[in-house]
């Protein structure tokens, strides 16, 4: 069983950044491709990014691309998500998700709220 937790989030104005972090325990977290999602007030969770086990391979939402950045540190069981030029539409909660491979199934955080102010 996989324990994630984000942290990071906050208020933030429009054109600024902020980097959440994903901290796991509970498993090998260099096994595990490893996710962003977000929820926006009224949406359903939507898919922000992506990095395999490496950390040599990333997708992104198109409406994050150029934006933000995911990235990972296996030896710390952490992963990142810096975000730059902040828009309002990036307001949500932020999860992330560990991927257990070979299965469409994952482990999830608790999330962590970003709110961009204009």
């Amino acid at each position: 069983q996989v324990q994630l937790v984000e942290s990071g989030g906050g208020l933030v104005q429009v054109g600024g950044s902020l980097r959440l972090s994903c901290v796991a325990s509970g498993g090998t977290f260099s096994n595990y491709p490893m996710s962003w999602f977000r929820r926006a007030p009224g949406n359903e969770r939507e898919f922000a990014a992506r990095i395999l086990s490496s950390g040599t391979i990333t997708h992104y939402a198109d409406s994050v691309k150029g934006r933000f950045t995911i990235s990972r540190d296996n030896a710390k069981n952490t992963m990142y998500l810096q975000m730059n030029s902040l828009k309002p539409e990036d307001t949500a909660v932020y999860y992330c998700n560990a991927e257990i491979p070979g299965t469409n199934r994952g482990y999830w955080g608790q999330g962590t709220q970003v709110t961009v102010s204009s």
